[in-house]
């Protein structure tokens, strides 16, 4: 299962740039739907297109890996 890392980035961004950055900013910069955006930080197993990764990569200024970890499903092991 893929994990987005959208919660940690926007942190790390309020921390750098000193203000509140909400998913509501994040997701307009991108030119995302909101709702899209929650889901991919908040719905455990949520599946979207590439295109809204790469936005996403382009807004925080980050790798691919910096945004997507992949972790074992449990049937994995």
């Amino acid at each position: 299962m893929l994990r987005f890392k959208v919660k940690e980035l926007i942190a790390d961004k309020e921390f750098n740039e000193g203000r509140k950055v909400t998913i509501a900013e994040v997701a307009e910069a991108c030119g995302m739907n909101r709702m899209t955006l929650t889901k991919i930080c908040n719905q455990k197993g949520y599946s979207t297109v590439t295109d809204n990764l790469d936005k996403l990569c382009e807004y925080f200024d980050c790798k691919i890996e910096d945004l997507v970890l992949r972790v074992a499903d449990d049937k994995d092991g």
